[in-house]
């Protein structure tokens, strides 16, 4: 674990990221992008050398916890809600518990690019079910193959269990992009994200105190655990929003499909999880009807 924190401690005190942290405007928003997604599978990765010592659970309550912290510190926002804006946050802390603890249990079992790759698939099949155009059926028809690809439809077999967790992830993914979408009509989207957060470190906090309480206050693990609540959540999430004010939706969106495909790169170069061609296709598919069905819609606007 120790050589692996050595190896990675680079993207950890990268300028760049600093900068984004630091002065995110003076980052053009096309690498702030590319900045975030890679710091967010890189803390994926780091998070995964911690199961020997903390498990999922305790990983998962170690990311949300600390983020949260984190957040709230930066942000400081006033808890006076109304009802439904507290109800709202309350189901997104539920949904980015449920998406953070099937995803993490679900690295355990399955490399990173197919974990990534079956829960983006969540909230893209949702974006394009009932959809009336038959180009957004067939990107959805092309995103299942790639899922089905990866599930084992090209001869390489996957862990059951680990297609489960991922499927769940999906679930929790799309229920945090719905959710996260209604919360903003109600609470400014920082405001909401460090409440949200919040909750879900107390939904999680039983998962990890169960698999290794202790362990949590071990100084090594909480420092760990706090690189990959930094890299996993407030800096992409900082990277994100900062290029979101400075770009199209469109051009966002065209970006953040290409997810699936760092997470894949990230795990080959740092967890060495080469996958089979028939693994990289199911990404490709994913990838490419993400990126359609984008494209398409700013075709017809």
């Amino acid at each position: 674990m120790f050589a692996y924190a050595s190896r990675t401690r680079p993207a950890l005190s990268a300028p760049r990221l600093l900068t984004v942290v630091s002065r995110p405007d003076a980052v053009p928003p096309p690498l702030l992008m590319l900045l975030g997604m890679v710091s967010t599978q890189v803390g994926a990765a780091v998070a995964k050398q911690l199961f020997g010592s903390t498990g999922p659970g305790g990983t998962t309550t170690l990311r949300l916890g600390l983020g949260a912290l984190v957040l709230l510190v930066m942000v400081r926002p006033a808890l006076r809600l109304t009802r439904r804006a507290l109800g709202l946050v309350v189901a997104f802390g539920v949904a980015m518990a449920v998406m953070n603890l099937t995803f993490y249990a679900a690295l355990s079992r399955v490399p990173l690019g197919v974990a990534v790759t079956v829960g983006f698939a969540g909230p893209l099949l949702v974006s394009l079910v009932g959809s009336r155009r038959w180009t957004d059926v067939a990107w959805a028809v092309l995103a299942g193959t790639g899922v089905l690809l990866l599930a084992g439809l090209g001869g390489v077999p996957a862990d059951p269990l680990g297609l489960l967790l991922c499927g769940l992830t999906a679930v929790g993914w799309a229920g945090y992009v719905l959710l996260g979408k209604a919360m903003s009509g109600h609470v400014d989207g920082s405001r909401g994200l460090a409440l949200g957060m919040a909750v879900g470190a107390l939904c999680v906090l039983p998962f990890g105190v169960l698999t290794d309480g202790a362990g949590l206050l071990d100084p090594r693990i909480l420092v760990l655990g706090l690189g990959v609540a930094l890299l996993s959540s407030v800096l992409p999430y900082s990277a994100e929003l900062a290029a979101l004010r400075r770009m199209p939706a469109r051009v966002f969106a065209v970006l953040l499909s290409l997810e699936p495909a760092v997470a894949a790169l990230v795990g080959a170069l740092l967890l060495h999880e080469l996958l089979a061609w028939s693994q990289v296709a199911g990404i490709g598919c994913v990838v490419g009807a993400a990126l359609g069905a984008t494209l398409a819609r700013r075709e017809d606007s």
